[in-house]
C-alpha cells in the first residue's frame, strides 16, 4: 500500500502572497513537481500590487485562503514579518528569525515556517563543499540577511561580520541572532577592505545586482581569488558580483540554489512528500532559459 497516497490529498491548493510577484518561478516549480508526485496541485499568485492591496490586508487574505481550503501559503515581501503574528505556532527557526515565508494550515492551526535559511544552507552545502567558515563577511542585514546569517551560523561559522548601510539594522541582526548561536560570534563590520583581507568568504544579501538594482555591492578591487562568494540574487542568475567573482578566480555560489531549495522544503511541508530536488533544479533552470 502507498502510505503517502493515503495521507496526502490528490487535490491540493496553495498560494503565494506578496507584492510584485508576477515573475515568480515558485508556482511553476511547485505545480510541475506536484504532477510528478501524482497530485492535482494548484498554486495561486496573490499579488498585492495587482489587487491594489497592502501588507495591512494580510490577515484577511490568510483568512480567505484558509476558508477556501488551501493547504498552506508562501509569504514574501513585504509580509514575512507581519505574518508571524497571524499564526498559532512557529517552528524553532522561525522563532529565531521572527520571519516566515511558509504557513501550513493544519486542521484549525496555522504553523509558520521559514524555509529561506534552509534553502540557502542546502544550496551552500552542495555548491561550496569544503570551504572554510572560520571568518565570514556578509553584506546586508535585511530580512534575507537575517536568514542567511542564521544559515551560515547553523553550518558552523565561527565569526560573521555584518556590513550594512544602516548601522542600526546591522546591530539589530547581531542582537537578534547572537543569543541563538553560542559558537558563532556576530559583529558589526567597520572596515570592509581590511576585513576581506583576512576573511574566508563573502555572503551577499542586498538587492544590488537585481535587474531593478544593477551594479556591484562593493569595490571590485576588494575581491581576491582566495575568497569564496555566495550570492542570493537570482534575477539575473549571473549578477555583476557573480561574474566578477568568477573572473577573479573565486569559488562562487549563485542565487538559484536558494530559490529552488526554499521551494523544495515548502513543497514537503505542504504535501508531506519529499520532492526530487534535482528535478526541481532542472525545471528552474529550464524556466530561466
Amino acid at each position: 500500500m502507498n502510505t503517502q497516497a493515503a495521507i496526502v490529498p490528490r487535490q491540493l491548493r496553495v498560494g503565494l502572497i506578496g507584492a510584485g510577484i508576477g515573475r515568480s518561478l515558485t508556482p511553476a516549480m511547485h505545480m510541475r513537481e506536484g504532477e510528478h508526485c501524482g497530485l492535482s496541485y494548484r498554486y495561486d499568485l496573490i499579488d498585492l500590487d495587482t489587487r491594489g492591496l497592502s501588507a495591512s490586508d494580510l490577515p484577511a487574505l490568510i483568512d480567505e485562503a484558509e476558508a477556501q481550503g488551501f493547504a498552506g501559503l508562501n509569504i514574501t515581501h513585504p509580509c514575512k514579518q507581519a505574518a508571524v503574528a497571524l499564526v498559532d505556532e512557529l517552528s524553532p527557526d522561525a522563532q529565531t528569525l521572527r520571519s516566515i515565508n511558509t504557513i501550513v494550515f493544519d486542521g484549525r492551526r496555522r504553523i509558520g515556517h521559514n524555509t529561506d535559511w534552509w534553502g540557502f544552507a542546502e544550496s551552500f552545502r552542495r555548491g561550496l563543499t569544503g570551504v572554510s567558515l572560520d571568518h565570514i563577511v556578509q553584506l546586508g542585514a535585511g530580512g534575507a540577511g537575517v536568514a542567511v546569517a542564521h544559515a551560515v551560523a547553523e553550518m558552523g561559522a565561527h565569526s560573521i561580520e555584518i556590513f550594512d548601510l544602516d548601522p542600526l539594522r546591522a546591530q539589530a541582526l547581531v542582537d537578534q541572532l547572537q543569543p541563538a548561536h553560542d559558537t558563532c560570534r556576530f559583529s558589526i563590520g567597520r572596515d570592509l577592505a581590511a576585513t576581506l583581507d583576512v576573511a574566508d568568504g563573502l555572503v551577499h544579501a542586498t538587492p544590488t545586482g537585481m535587474t531593478a538594482h544593477p551594479g556591484l555591492p562593493l569595490d571590485a578591487r576588494l575581491l581576491s581569488d582566495r575568497l569564496w562568494v555566495a550570492e542570493i540574487v537570482y534575477f539575473p542568475i549571473e549578477t555583476e558580483l557573480v561574474k566578477l567573482a568568477r573572473q577573479t578566480g573565486c569559488r562562487v555560489l549563485d542565487g538559484g540554489g536558494m530559490a529552488v531549495f526554499q521551494a523544495v522544503k515548502a513543497f514537503e511541508l505542504f504535501t508531506g512528500i519529499r520532492p526530487a530536488a534535482e528535478r526541481m533544479m532542472q525545471h528552474f533552470n529550464s524556466l530561466r532559459s
